[in-house]
């Protein structure tokens, strides 16, 4: 079984020997590794990958967990492979109520084979979305919209999520949440062609540029915002000269983007590819 462990905490000496000394004393391979300091933040992270021979990850979980309190780390162990039920998501927005209302329909039609289990916004403006489908919703904004990452993040493990979808939520997850859920668990909408326009106005920019060919790219998150190398799918459009800007961006906000994150949301839960060292990479059948 492939097992992803991930422990976030203060940094000090010591932290990652006893994890790593006890799985691999349970006969794991260890097929990925990569530990971040950060000395300003004092922040101490680390990813293992491993493959162990055994049917469910809880027994190493709650050892893992145990050592991770000792040394005041906080400590998640999940399991990417499939399993008797469906990949549980949680949808996160802010404004735009169109990816999360396109992933929700092939969630329905069974398109993406997964389980909706939460929706979480830093705005309120989608939350009629979770009503109409039945799913669980939660606000972690304040009045500026500004999230409790707190909360966000128990959110995540009260609701056990496999996948964190970011459906044009608008916020910068923190890089300490990043890898609690390092290894290819945070999805990312971002409404133009990385790595040409990163940003938070690629539409504007692509215009600028004279573009006729708009696009949205679905990638996984590490703690580098729009990084180039974890790129999931992209779908593009073109357009004829002279278009105004207002609508090359209705085209993209209402058919674009949404396609892209769908495709995007399936190619990870029916593991057709995972994150591996920051780069995407295919799984053979």
């Amino acid at each position: 079984m492939e097992i992803v462990i991930t422990a976030v905490g203060p940094d000090n000496v010591g932290l990652a020997d006893p994890i790593i000394h006890y799985v691999t004393g349970q006969g794991a391979n260890i097929a990925e590794i990569q530990m971040y300091n950060h000395d300003e933040a004092a922040v101490f992270a680390m990813l293992l990958r491993i493959h162990l021979a055994v049917d469910s990850p809880d027994p190493l979980r709650q050892a893992v967990h145990a050592l991770g309190q000792s040394k005041g780390l906080s400590v998640r162990v999940w399991s990417p492979e499939p399993s008797s039920r469906p990949a549980r998501l949680a949808i996160c927005t802010t404004y735009r109520p169109e990816p999360a209302l396109h992933l929700l329909r092939a969630i329905r039609d069974g398109r993406v084979p997964a389980e909706a289990v939460v929706m979480i916004g830093n705005r309120d403006r989608c939350r009629g979305l979770a009503d109409q489908f039945n799913v669980p919703w939660h606000s972690i904004g304040d009045d500026q919209g500004l999230p409790n990452e707190d909360a966000f993040v128990q959110l995540l493990d009260d609701y056990h999520v496999d996948y964190v979808v970011l459906a044009r939520y608008m916020r910068v997850l923190p890089a300490t949440t990043c890898w609690k859920y390092a290894g290819g668990r945070i999805i990312n909408l971002h409404h133009g062609l990385l790595p040409s326009f990163p940003g938070v106005r690629p539409y504007h920019e692509a215009y600028a540029c004279r573009m006729l060919t708009y696009g949205a790219t679905c990638h996984f998150i590490v703690p580098e915002l729009d990084a180039g190398n974890q790129i999931l799918y992209q779908s593009t459009f073109t357009v004829p000269p002279g278009m105004k800007l207002e609508d090359i961006t209705r085209l993209g906000q209402e058919d674009n983007e949404p396609h892209c994150l769908v495709e995007g949301v399936r190619r990870v839960v029916q593991r057709e590819v995972r994150l591996h060292f920051h780069r995407v990479v295919a799984i053979s059948p």
